[in-house]
């Protein structure tokens, strides 16, 4: 059945009047039973009777008011027939704990820049139909809120996440000092730098917490349940990266970056002094840290952040004295993928027969991050390309992209590269890969094909690296 709705407004001009008609006209076009006085008042009707019946009939679901100068002076001094109205429609609205079945449509702005609204109307919310560049946007709001078919419809609620059925799962305590460097950083506050420096600090403070006790027999599910414990700290960097990555993306912005994840890194060793240890003891940290790096560079470059990407894979990253054997070191960007003994462990034990179950967990997560799993696996293989670049041409290490099982889902080239058959585009991807143009990498998928470097492959699954890229399609374009 067709919703029924009534237009309430002040004959305050001719041109006011045609306006509200070709609104009413609009509304019957998209099947609204549309009453109004000048189709539904008839010479001899009772006008107050009329708008009293319009109110209270249970058949008309819908009252417009149509809200300008002159009906808003009428309203709030009773005056005419509008004024009569509102002593109808201003009790109903109160009465109504719902308030569904009335709504102010605005015409007209004051001198203050605010619309014109009834006084029994200012805490509520209206329709703005000022102006033609609003009007064809705002009338579909309309309709929707006359069908009852609002564009945001609340989801279905959903499970509590596991780590809040775990009442000893660590707590990071930095809440406070996360809301002050998300402000910091799109407010641009000239405290902004150490904002964001005290909140890194109490991430790697913090992760201490995250230790777990080594074991034979149930290594794999303590690992499993860390990560998850982990999961409120990972979207609170999530949305530090994204607010970096879209507010502050600067020289000294990458660097306090770079030295974060630097500053993580000890945590995949052993700590001083442990004597007695088992090489998985530590997988919870390899892998919350090979997630934040992934989740890092999937952010950096959905927003096109590609300077800031190069410096995450340019940079080489400092071990202090008292890891890896006692001497300090430097390594590159590969050392935050790290193989995870204790998930082959959980596979074979479980009889999963997975391909991979770290992939498997960091597809699964993805889903509730905010980041779509397209841009993790685009990022993944950017750190391979670069990887794989630095070991054919710089004798550097190569990055093994574990999303890249997923690989098949997802055909064609991922965003960047499709992008890069524009010339201009193309040589800004050069640049992340700190390459000369596009003859280096038909070197590397040579040395792919050759066998020279290793290809990515899961049983039967390989990386086509030169699909993934576009390869024949890169630069065909200005």
């Amino acid at each position: 059945m067709n919703p029924k709705a009534f237009i309430s407004y002040s004959w305050t001009s001719p041109e006011h009047e045609e306006w509200v008609l070709k609104l009413a006209t609009e509304l019957r076009e998209v099947g609204v039973d549309v009453i109004l006085d000048k189709w539904d008042l008839r010479a001899g009707h009772d006008a107050i009777t009329f708008m009293e019946q319009m109110v209270a009939n249970p058949e008309i679901k819908k009252v417009i008011l149509v809200c300008d100068r002159k009906y808003v002076e009428k309203t709030d001094g009773r005056a005419g027939g509008v004024g009569t109205e509102a002593q109808i429609i201003s009790p109903a609205i109160y009465a109504k704990a719902d308030q569904d079945k009335f709504v102010a449509v605005t015409t007209e702005i004051g001198p203050d820049g605010k619309p014109f609204l009834p006084t029994y109307y200012k805490s509520r919310i209206y329709i703005d139909l000022t102006g033609d560049e609003v009007y064809a946007q705002n009338f579909e709001q309309l309709v929707r809120w006359i069908y009852d078919k609002p564009i945001h419809v609340k989801p279905a609620l959903g499970k509590p996440p596991a780590f809040l059925a775990e009442n000893d799962a660590p707590a990071l305590a930095n809440t406070a000092l996360h809301r002050r460097a998300v402000d910091a950083i799109k407010n641009a506050k000239p405290f902004a730098k150490g904002a964001i420096e005290e909140y890194f600090d109490s991430c790697i403070v913090g992760l201490e917490a995250f230790r777990i006790a080594g074991g034979e027999n149930d290594i794999d599910d303590k690992v499993v349940k860390s990560i998850e414990d982990f999961l409120p700290y990972r979207a609170q960097l999530i949305e530090i990266f994204v607010a970096l990555a879209q507010y502050r993306d600067t020289e000294e912005t990458r660097q306090q970056v770079h030295r974060f994840f630097e500053r993580m890194l000890p945590y995949v060793d052993a700590p001083e002094g442990l004597n007695q240890y088992h090489d998985w003891d530590f997988d919870n940290f390899k892998f919350i840290i090979h997630e934040l790096f992934l989740y890092l560079n999937a952010i950096l470059l959905k927003y096109e952040a590609f300077e800031f990407t190069g410096h995450m894979m340019r940079q080489p990253y400092y071990i202090s004295k008292g890891h890896r054997g006692g001497n300090s070191t430097v390594v590159s960007f590969a050392d935050f993928r790290h193989y995870l003994r204790s998930l082959e462990h959980r596979n074979n034990r479980l009889k999963t027969n997975r391909l991979s179950v770290h992939a498997d967990l960091l597809e699964m997560r993805s889903h509730a991050s905010g980041v779509d799993f397209q841009h993790l696996m685009q990022a993944d293989f950017v750190l391979f390309l670069r990887g794989s670049l630095d070991e054919l041409l710089r004798n550097g290490n190569q990055w093994w992209p574990v999303t890249l099982v997923y690989c098949e889902v997802y055909r064609g080239a991922f965003e960047i590269f499709a992008r890069g058959q524009s010339t201009k585009y193309f040589a800004r991807i050069c640049s992340l890969l700190d390459i000369k143009g596009k003859d280096e990498l038909a070197t590397l998928l040579q040395a792919f094909q050759t066998q020279k470097l290793q290809v990515p492959r899961w049983r039967f699954r390989g990386v086509d690296s030169a699909a993934l890229m576009g390869f024949d399609k890169l630069e065909t374009t200005a």
